[in-house]
């Protein structure tokens, strides 16, 4: 089968090839009833426009680099970050006509940065978004700022070296679920931090510490142990925090992988989950349903911000005058049976939390 051309979308729809280019590359002023007769008469052919042929004319990729840390480096249990950073990308590229390429990098190889220079000069990308943890690597985002690429940051935390990124409001919800597991009877509170070289993750630990102070407890540093974000990581933390003389009656992790350890490690020693033991995690990952009982969580808007992420360097945002564009959009917590009273206590008011940081989501 003959594929369709430009000229043959054209003669359909009675105009020229220049104007069905310019419906083809969103121009504007374009009438609308123009639009519609080459949009129908696209259609009708099958036409695909050539990718390549629109970018040499435009002088630049109409291509989204997702650049993210390869979980196959890890020791990870789920991939679900990931996927849903994928999928928000995708939906904003498709919206707007341009392609996506993920590329995950693994940081601890020596020529991460080089890789990168060879990326950028070979696809000449519209801009890149650079998820954590890779979005807090100094190396990394001065060789993207260097090509002169557009870039957005995903939660890169701590001070903002580059104008350009959107985060969730880690600090905020964390404390928010550290106020709601309080209002359930707990006083002893364990808590599971994120991987050191996430810097967003350190705003939960942050997060979990106003939560107490609000909630006039004290923090209590035999309750908080380093994590590494892995299920394993999870399951030896836990066993840690049960072991201690005054154990905690309800443990607070950083992700729900090191929560999901948590579970395992609490089953094998025959405790009850909620009855004797809460346990919470963030992420809101499909692990999070697939343990049982179901994972009380705090789900991040990875989609979503993604997704803003590809709007703004599809409308050269980071690129405006003031060169800034920083957003946050709040995460919600999700409800579900993993968190109950704290043994000893019958909680006989709604204890569900506030919707200040982002809301709550049923189970």
């Amino acid at each position: 089968m003959i594929k369709a051309t430009i000229t043959d979308v054209a003669r359909l729809a009675g105009v020229s090839p220049k104007t069905v280019s310019r419906v083809i590359n969103r121009e504007p002023n374009v009438r609308a009833d123009t639009c519609a007769e080459v949009e129908r008469a696209i259609k009708v052919l099958g036409y695909r426009p050539n990718q390549f042929a629109r970018n040499l004319a435009s002088r630049r990729s109409r291509l989204i680099v997702l650049i993210y840390e390869d979980p196959e480096s890890h020791d990870m249990a789920s991939c679900g970050y990931v996927l849903r950073l994928q999928s928000g990308a995708l939906r904003a590229c498709r919206a707007a006509s341009h392609e996506l390429l993920i590329h995950p990098y693994s940081y601890a190889e020596r020529e991460v940065v080089s890789e990168l220079d060879a990326l950028i000069s070979q696809v000449r990308p519209a801009g890149i978004i650079l998820a954590a943890p890779l979005s807090n690597i100094p190396e990394l985002v001065r060789a993207i700022e260097g090509s002169g690429t557009p870039l957005v940051r995903l939660s890169p935390g701590g001070k903002q070296e580059t104008p350009c990124s959107i985060s969730t409001n880690d600090h905020e919800i964390f404390s928010e679920m550290t106020r709601y597991l309080v209002s359930l009877g707990h006083t002893r509170i364990g808590f599971i931090k994120g991987h050191r070289q996430h810097s967003a993750v350190q705003n939960r630990y942050s997060g979990y510490c106003e939560g107490l102070r609000e909630s006039g407890i004290p923090l209590d540093r035999s309750l908080v142990l380093q994590g590494d974000n892995s299920t394993p990581g999870g399951k030896t933390a836990a066993a840690r925090l049960l072991e201690l003389k005054h154990p905690p009656t309800a443990i607070f992790a950083a992700n729900d992988d090191m929560a999901a350890g948590v579970m395992q490690e609490v089953i094998i020693r025959g405790i009850r989950i909620p009855e004797q033991l809460s346990v919470a995690g963030c992420d809101d990952s499909a692990l999070a349903q697939q343990v049982y009982p179901n994972l009380t969580t705090i789900r991040q808007p990875l989609a979503r911000m993604a997704e803003r992420a590809v709007e703004a360097l599809v409308a050269h945002t980071p690129q405006k005058a003031d060169g800034s564009l920083s957003e946050i959009i709040a995460g919600t917590i999700k409800i579900r049976e993993s968190t109950g009273p704290a043994p000893g206590q019958k909680i006989l008011t709604n204890t569900r939390p506030s919707t200040k940081s982002g809301g709550v989501a049923g189970r």
